[in-house]
């Protein structure tokens, strides 16, 4: 695995590879990685000739500079991991490279990012759409891997590919679970290992309302189950919604059709936490 900092030196790689006929598979990740990480790294071997992968704690997509500050930064351990599951490009820019002092351009896509984390987390979706571009521009991938659990991102991100013209692919990759449930994340090693047991809630949360709704019961029986279940429990909810992966607009009907998916957050202690699951998902 060859790894690089700098913007010229990754894009002289890639066109040798791009000149030798190669295909060019792109996975963005902020670190702290685990195995859904490597889901998309092994989804995009499969796929493409060339693995690049990044690393980068984009600053502009933080809300809350205290998230920024806590995030977990694992370099060495991921820079093995990487390379022991195929990366064969790793991109490590700096705030220096990425940035250089500019900070101007903003985003905005309409309802996609005014609901659920966009309601929440104001900006969020400007930052990262500002450093998705630029990866994109700096590495022109023939596809990008994305994974599920961050679905309200994955919109938007294919939204931004729609609309800017760029000249590839999104792939989504599903979640990856801990064996209670809990979506992979690197928020996770923020937890302890009580909380760690705790956040199950969430997927047993996502699992009920499932549940409900395929008996042909409401949406809002389905929300006032999972109210019950995390009215009287440590974990906080913050938001419970059931939408089309289409516009991310809540359903009121015809909650069989194949774009339903069910979206839940909240936090486990100070950690917040999301996840979803789409009603006709095994």
């Amino acid at each position: 695995m060859i790894s690089t900092g700098s913007i010229a030196e990754i894009q002289a790689l890639i066109s040798q590879f791009k000149s030798a006929g190669k295909k060019i598979g792109f996975v963005p990740t902020m670190g702290a990685l685990h195995q859904g990480h490597l889901s998309l790294v092994a989804t995009a071997k499969e796929t493409v000739d060339i693995v690049v992968c990044s690393i980068y704690v984009n600053p502009t997509q933080f809300n809350n500079q205290d998230d920024l500050k806590q995030y977990p930064r694992n370099i060495d351990a991921d820079k093995n991991l990487l390379a022991e599951n195929g990366c064969d490009l790793l991109f490590l820019p700096s705030d220096e490279v990425m940035y250089a002092g500019r900070n101007t351009i903003k985003f905005e896509f309409g309802d996609l990012d005014r609901v659920m984390e966009g309601k929440f987390r104001p900006g969020h979706f400007s930052g990262v759409a500002l450093i998705v571009s630029k990866f994109f521009n700096i590495v022109l991938p023939n596809c990008a891997f994305f994974g599920q659990k961050d679905l309200q991102q994955l919109t938007i991100i294919k939204k931004l590919v729609e609309e800017l013209f760029f000249n590839l692919e999104i792939i989504s990759v599903p979640i990856k679970r801990e064996h209670h449930g809990l979506a992979m994340s690197s928020r996770n090693e923020r937890l302890s290992k009580e909380e760690r047991e705790e956040a199950k809630i969430f997927y047993k949360a996502l699992s009920e309302a499932k549940a409900i709704l395929k008996e042909g019961q409401s949406a809002v029986a389905a929300k006032e189950k999972v109210n019950s279940l995390l009215s009287n429990h440590k974990a906080q909810l913050e938001y419970f919604e059931i939408v089309s992966d289409k516009d991310l607009l809540p359903k009121t009907e015809n909650y069989l059709a194949p774009d339903t998916v069910l979206c839940i957050a909240g936090f486990m202690g100070n950690v917040r936490l999301i996840d979803n699951m789409y009603l006709n998902e095994n």
